[in-house]
C-alpha cells in the first residue's frame, strides 16, 4: 500500500451485499445524483432505477439504496456480455478496472464451484441489472472517495440456508465461500444469508487489508441500511478517516558468506564469531545442520558489505576450518532505526528505536549496558532488566524528547 493517508474502513458485523454497499457509501459522502448519473451512462440504462432514502435498523439511521428493475430488464448474461457493457459506457479506467475485475472474480469461483472454465460460466443471479448495477456502482463509488488504503474487519457470512438459481445452498454460498478464502470471517452470528457473492466480490476487490487500521483517525462514519430483518442491525458501516503515514522501510544490499563446518571443536565457534564482527561483518549466526554420511555440523552465515569482504573471508579462512564459501548478493527492507543513550536512575542505557509501518516507536535496552547495571547493582540480570525497562517505559510513554538523552 505505501504510504497511507485518507483511508476507508469497512465494518461488516451484518456482512455485505450490494445494496447494503451503495446505502453506505452514498451515507459516508458519495452523492446520490453522481452515482445515477455515472451508471447512467451505462447502456442498460432504462432496465433499472437507483433508489436512494432515509431508513433505520433497530435504532441506527442511515441509507437504503434499492435498485428497481424495469420489467425489460434481463436476468441472465455471460462474462463476455457484462465485460462489453462496462466497456461501452467509456468510464475511466480506475472504474472499468474494478468493476471488471469484482466480475471476473466472481466469474472465477462459479468457475471452481462448478468445475468448469470462466468462459463457460453462465451468470444467474450475478448476471442479473442489479448485480451490474451493485458492482459498477461499488467501482463508481469508491473512485469517487479517492481513498489511499481500504480496510476491512472480520466479515459475518451468517447461517442456515439460502436459495438460489440451483435450489437451496448452504451459508455462506459456495461462490461467496470461494471468493473470501483467506480472509477473516466470522459465522452465526446472522441467521440467514449476511454476505452474498456479490458483497464479496466488492471486499476482494477494494480491500487492501484484512484487518482493523491502526493510527487511525476517523472523520466521516456512513451506514448503509438493508433490505432484510437480523437478530442485529442489517447495517453496513464506512467510516473514512486519516492514517498516519506509514515509515518507509530502509534498504541494504549485503553480501551473504555461508559455510558448512564439520570438523571444528564448538568452543572455537565463539571467538569465530567475535573475531567475524571485529572484522566488519554485520550480522553472524550458526545452524545446526547434517551433512553427508549423516555427520552433524554447522552452517556458518554472516552479511557483510562490500568493502569488509576481503577482511571478513580473511579471518573465516584463519579462523575456521572452512576451505570454501559460498556467496550472494541479498538486498534487506528494514524498519527505520536509531540508538539513544537515555540517562535512568540506574545509569546511562543505550536504547534501539524502530519505527513501525503504523508509525508507532518500538524500543528495546541494550544487553551490555543492562549487564553492566546488573553487576554494579548486584541484582541478577532478569531484575536488573525489569527495573530499567519500567523506568524506560515511562521516560519514553512520555516522549523521548522530555527524558535526556544523547
Amino acid at each position: 500500500m505505501g504510504n497511507t493517508g485518507r483511508a476507508l474502513y469497512y465494518e461488516c458485523f451484518a456482512g455485505i451485499a450490494g445494496d447494503l454497499h451503495l446505502g453506505a457509501l452514498i451515507d459516508v459522502g458519495v452523492p446520490a445524483a453522481h452515482l445515477q448519473a455515472e451508471l447512467a451512462r451505462l447502456p442498460l440504462a432504462d432496465e433499472f432505477t437507483l433508489l436512494a432514502e432515509r431508513g433505520t435498523k433497530k435504532g441506527i439511521a442511515g441509507t437504503k439504496a434499492t435498485v428497481r428493475l424495469a420489467e425489460k430488464a434481463r436476468p441472465h448474461r455471460h462474462l463476455p456480455d457484462i465485460e462489453a457493457i462496462i466497456g461501452q459506457a467509456g468510464y475511466e479506467a480506475a472504474v472499468e478496472n474494478r468493476a471488471l475485475a469484482m466480475f471476473r472474480t466472481l466469474a472465477e469461483a462459479e468457475a471452481s464451484v462448478h468445475g468448469t472454465t470462466v468462459a463457460e460460466v453462465h451468470f444467474h443471479e450475478v448476471g442479473a441489472t442489479d448485480a451490474i448495477v451493485d458492482l459498477v456502482g461499488a467501482a463508481i463509488g469508491l473512485h469517487y472517495l479517492g481513498v489511499d488504503a481500504v480496510f476491512c474487519g472480520r466479515v459475518e457470512l451468517g447461517t442456515g440456508m439460502v436459495r438460489c438459481e440451483h435450489g437451496l445452498l448452504p451459508v455462506p454460498a459456495p461462490a461467496t465461500a470461494a471468493i473470501l478464502a483467506g480472509v477473516p470471517c466470522d459465522y452465526g452470528g446472522v441467521d440467514g444469508e449476511a454476505t452474498t457473492p456479490t458483497g464479496a466480490a466488492i471486499l476482494k476487490c477494494a480491500v487492501d487489508s484484512f484487518q482493523p487500521p491502526t493510527a487511525f483517525t476517523p472523520k466521516t462514519i456512513g451506514y448503509g441500511i438493508g433490505q432484510k430483518d437480523f437478530a442485529r442491525p442489517n447495517v453496513l458501516r464506512l467510516t473514512l478517516g486519516q492514517c498516519a503515514p506509514a515509515a518507509k522501510l530502509e534498504t541494504e544490499t549485503n553480501i551473504e558468506v555461508e559455510c558448512n563446518i564439520d570438523d571444528m571443536a564448538a568452543e572455537a565457534f565463539a571467538p569465530l564469531m567475535d573475531g567475524l564482527l571485529a572484522k566488519g561483518a554485520r550480522d553472524v549466526f550458526l545452524t545446526p545442520i547434517v551433512m553427508k554420511k549423516s555427520r552433524p555440523g554447522t552452517k556458518v552465515s554472516l552479511l557483510v558489505d562490500e568493502a569488509a569482504l576481503d577482511a571478513v573471508l580473511g579471518e573465516l579462512f584463519t579462523a575456521s576450518t572452512t576451505i570454501g564459501v559460498r556467496l550472494r548478493e541479498v538486498g534487506k527492507r528494514m524498519l527505520p532505526r536509531q540508538q539513544r543513550t537515555v540517562k535512568t536512575t540506574l545509569g546511562d542505557v543505550r536504547v534501539k528505536l524502530a519505527t513501525l509501518p503504523s508509525g508507532a516507536v518500538r524500543w528495546k535496552s541494550e544487553h551490555d549496558d543492562v549487564a553492566a547495571i546488573a553487576a554494579r547493582t548486584g541484582d541478577g540480570y532478569l531484575t536488573a532488566k525489569a527495573k530499567v525497562d519500567a523506568e524506560l517505559a515511562k521516560l519514553l510513554g512520555e516522549g523521548l524528547d522530555d527524558a535526556e538523552s544523547a
